[in-house]
Formats: C-alpha cells, structure tokens, sequence
C-alpha cells in the first residue's frame, strides 16, 4: 500500500501541525499553542448582524459558487484597504485564497517543482513548511536576529548554491514563530540582496494590523510597497488573525502575470472561496467595523503580552532570555545550548501546560533550543499560572 502514495504526502512537518491543532484545542490544560485569536474576541454580534439584515438575493448568493479571482466587491474593499497602506494595487492584481495558506500552497505549486530551493527563515512558520515539503522543495534556512533576516547569512547561502532559489519566503511583521518585526533598514538591505537575483520575495503580512502602539504603526510598512523594480514581489495577507480563521479568508497581490497563473491553479483546487464568508467580510469592512474591531484587538492583545512579560519576568530562571514583542500573537523563549524544548515540553505536560517546541519550525527539525508561546488563544487568567508551572519544568531540566 505504501508504495500507492505520491511523494506529497511525505512532509515531516505535517505531524507537528497535526499535533499544534490537536494541543491548541485540548482540554484541561493550559495552551500556550495556539497561534488564533481567542473565541471570546471574535465580533459575533456584528456578523449576527449584518447576516439578519442582508437582502434576501445577497443572501441566496452567498450560498452560490462565486468567482475564482473571488466575489467583487469584497477585492474592490481589500483593493481599498490595501492602498491605504500604500501598497501598489493599480500594477498588480489581487487574488481572494481560501486562507492565506492556499496562497502559500498556489505560489508553491506555481513556481516549485522537486528538488527546486526555496530559502526560508530559521526558525519558520511551519504552516509554510509543510506547504514547500509537500511539492518536495530543498528548503534552505537563513537565521534571523531581532532586527530581521540576517543578510551575511542570506548572501552566503546564496552565493553557495549551484541554482538560483525559486523564492524567499518570509514574514517580517511580528513573526510566526520569533515575534520581531523587521526594521526598515533590514527591510531595505534584503530588497537590495535579491536585486538582480532573479529570486522571487514571498511576503507573509498576516499580522500586519495588530501593532500595540501606534507610533510604531510605521514599522508595519510592507516590502511590496518599496520602490524596486528588480525584485520580484508577492504580497499574501489574511482576515485570520483579524476576523476569524473560521472564516478561511486570505488573499495575494501579485503581478499580472503571476496572477493569471495563480487563478488558474485555485480554480483546480477549490473552483472558489466560500461566498458567504466573503459576503459578510466585505459587509464588515463596507460598513466601517473592521477598524474599530481592530482597535479592540490591539488593546487585548497587547495588555495579555504584558501579563506574559511580567509573569516571565517574574518566573523564568535568569538564563532564560525572550523577546518583548511589539505586535501579533508570540513571544519566542531561547534556551541555553544544552537543553531543548521536547524534554521540557514532557515536564510541562505533566502539569497540563503545553506549548510548540522550536524543532516545530527548523525547515530540518532539529534545532530545538527555543521554543513558542502564544499569548492570545488562552484565557486572560491563565498566563501567570501557565508560566510559573513551565518555568518550573525549565528549571527541572537544567
């Protein structure tokens, strides 16, 4: 039987999602998994809203497969949203995903056949992971700092390879997993590395809109929305993070050319992206709920990171060192070189605390001394007591 399978099914990182999801909703414990918002912060009453009061015909389209490229109105209002920020939306093309994943997954297939590079960060978000293993990518990860990709790095690997990579994929606005946000002097130095490469930028902005302070807004400045004309950029960004997953919403900006290509594989995969989610999006961001939401979001999320910073503080044995994010979901913990994550994790789970160890998202899953925690899954009440209990279990294994 073993013999049947293609060669996608063999990704070693599928496992590690299976068991994140799998921890992120367990009972009886504390997660500190769970890279998604919490339940009690999704707008329900709003959507319950504007559901109820949509016309009826709205409402029977919404049951109906809708567009590839994705329904209408709501690429006119992401199109509206996206020049805000000052992407350039009139030179490319914007393409509605089912989740910013399946934008992921359509550049992949796009782009990658076997045996073809992809550069990552190190560490990854180990969603992408999965996505380039499945197509059977070489994955080659660059390490990163608290400022960013670290350029030397990515210039010698880039130097040392006998191919030119397909892509680099990054997400440089409060990173799944480290939690920096890129300066803008590294934002520009990695444009001017891949200039004249012939490498493709791949950028992750998931978490764009979910900055703590807003002065620091314009750190968030996308890539794509640097002038450089030698670099070829793809834009994917969700409503996951600042709607709901459940709704499965991601979109891409990208050049006309990538786009033509890229609605074609989507249409192979899923024909469309559910109508109805799309309709009641593009309701929430017409009517003008999305920003105060959004302020709503960023006032949570940043009062849980300083309940975990002050429980960190308070708990974790000195040589125990973090970041203090400034937006987004994570606060990534490095270990000293002798421990790794797995073993503390085993300690951890004996007292019903669980987090993602740092081999989750090495691209060769075995770097292990770091590890994630996810401030905003979890209730409120729990982050102390989350941490004391997981900086017991560090001090046990030292």
């Amino acid at each position: 039987m073993e013999s049947l399978f293609s060669h996608m099914v063999n990704s070693m990182h599928a496992e590690d999602v299976k068991i994140l999801m799998k921890q992120s909703s367990g009972k009886n414990v504390i997660s500190f998994a769970g890279g998604m918002p919490n339940n009690d912060l999704f707008p329900v009453q709003q959507i319950d809203e504007i559901y109820g009061t949509l016309p009826l015909d709205l409402k029977k389209l919404s049951f109906q497969y809708g567009p590839t490229s994705g329904y209408p109105p709501l690429v006119r209002s992401i199109e509206k949203y996206l020049r805000k920020k000052g992407l350039p939306v009139d030179e490319n093309k914007t393409l509605v995903t089912t989740g910013s994943l399946q934008a992921i997954s359509i550049i992949t297939q796009e782009f990658v056949n076997k045996g073809d590079v992809i550069l990552t960060e190190n560490p990854c978000f180990v969603g992408a992971l999965t996505v380039f293993e499945t197509y059977g990518a070489d994955i080659q990860g660059i390490p990163i700092d608290e400022h960013g990709i670290k350029i030397d790095a990515l210039k010698k690997k880039i130097r040392s390879l006998d191919k030119t990579p397909k892509f680099l994929y990054v997400t440089p606005n409060y990173h799944n997993p480290a939690g920096i946000i890129y300066t803008p002097e590294r934002k520009k130095e990695l444009i001017e590395t891949l200039s004249g490469t012939g490498i493709i930028l791949l950028e992750d902005d998931a978490y764009n809109d979910l900055y703590f302070k807003v002065e620091e807004k314009y750190l968030t400045k996308p890539m794509i929305s640097y002038t450089s004309k030698d670099v070829e950029i793809i834009y994917t960004g969700s409503f996951s993070k600042i709607l709901g997953p459940g709704f499965r919403l991601g979109y891409m900006l990208a050049s006309p050319y990538i786009y033509e290509k890229a609605e074609n594989i989507k249409q192979a995969l899923d024909a469309c992206t559910s109508n109805l989610t799309q309709i009641l999006a593009n309701e929430f961001m017409e009517q003008g709920k999305l920003e105060p939401y959004l302020e709503f979001l960023r006032k949570e999320y940043s009062g849980r990171k300083e309940l975990i910073q002050n429980s960190l503080k308070k708990y974790m044995p000195e040589e125990i060192t973090w970041n203090e994010p400034k937006g987004g979901f994570y606060v990534w913990l490095d270990l000293p070189e002798r421990m790794n994550s797995t073993d503390i994790f085993k300690e951890s789970l004996k007292k019903g605390v669980v987090f993602v160890t740092g081999r989750t998202f090495d691209p060769k899953s075995t770097k292990d001394d770091c590890l994630r925690l996810s401030f905003s899954n979890m209730p409120k009440e729990d982050i102390e007591k989350g941490v004391e209990i997981l900086s017991d279990a560090i001090r046990k294994k030292m």
